[in-house]
């Protein structure tokens, strides 16, 4: 699904390595996946933006091919600046001191964490279909909680939602990315079975939920320290999200956005739903090539 491209795995810390593949040539962009997914989901995308930047797309720590650590106590080890480090040390490895960054729904978050502790090394930033974690969180209402119930799911105590995950990891997939709006339609069988296959290995129900729990302890803690010393994004910014998904339906995402950056934002809805890269290739790679120009 990646013509060109070429594995890689490259260890970030004592217990993880981070799994990828790159190709292409030209300027460095990292693209970062979501849940419950990994880097396939730039299958659509990456041949083609490979025409004009060396493009870089991992699986993040607890998910895909990468490592899967147990969870720390404080579940500081899937903190989203943790993870942010993990990026930082592949594409140093990968020779990259600057490079854009675009990160989906998960990946969305590791990007923004990445690019407020790493603000030298990022030329550009989009995030799709999320706003600020600290924002989602304080402004959950009922609409949001019913939309995005997995999130209060998989933040419950080990071995709670694991022990479900594992039951039917195939199940899983498929009824969270075909419970959105354009059911499991838009995506290639071939990309499923590979999200499948990666949800059922070891350790992977533990780190996708660490990865949550993180969100809704450490990183929450890490995010009001920055409203607090009034820490905000100091790169230009884009953010896209569908129109029929539920950052529409719930958050005005410019404004939030606006709220947390000092450089410029930009950005609109697309006519789809939550996985814009798989369900909307063409227009993120149309809008990716114009905002990094």
């Amino acid at each position: 699904m990646f013509d060109g491209f070429r594995d890689f795995a490259i260890r970030v810390d004592d217990d993880v390595v981070i799994h990828g593949v790159i190709g292409g040539e030209g300027p460095a962009l990292l693209l970062l996946h979501g849940h419950p997914q990994t880097h396939v989901i730039w299958h659509r995308l990456a041949p083609a933006l490979a025409r004009h930047y060396t493009v870089i797309a991992t699986d993040l720590r607890g998910y895909g091919d990468s490592s899967k650590p147990v969870g720390d106590p404080d579940h500081a080890n899937y903190s989203k600046r943790r993870m942010a480090a993990d990026q930082v040390a592949v594409m140093q490895t990968l020779g990259f001191e600057h490079f854009f960054l675009c990160g989906h729904d998960r990946g969305g978050r590791v990007a923004h964490r990445l690019a407020l502790d790493h603000a030298d090394r990022v030329d550009r930033l989009v995030v799709l279909d999320i706003a600020p974690t600290l924002a989602m969180y304080e402004a959950t209402d009922l609409t949001f909680a019913t939309a995005y119930w997995h999130w209060f799911f998989l933040i419950q105590p080990a071995p709670l939602p694991e022990s479900w995950i594992e039951a039917s990891p195939a199940d899983y997939v498929t009824r969270i990315m075909g419970s959105r709006h354009a059911g499991l339609g838009p995506f290639d069988p071939r990309a499923i079975a590979e999200y499948q296959r990666c949800l059922a290995l070891p350790g992977a129900a533990h780190g996708l939920c660490e990865d949550y729990r993180a969100s809704r302890t450490i990183d929450l803690t890490h995010d009001r320290a920055d409203r607090d010393a009034g820490q905000h994004l100091q790169v230009p910014l884009a953010v896209w999200w569908g129109e029929h998904g539920t950052i529409e339906r719930c958050f005005d995402a410019l404004a939030a956005w606006r709220a947390v950056s000092r450089d410029s934002v930009e950005g609109h809805s697309l006519p789809c739903g939550h996985y814009l890269p798989e369900e909307a290739p063409d227009a993120v790679f149309q809008h990716l090539i114009d905002f990094m120009r």
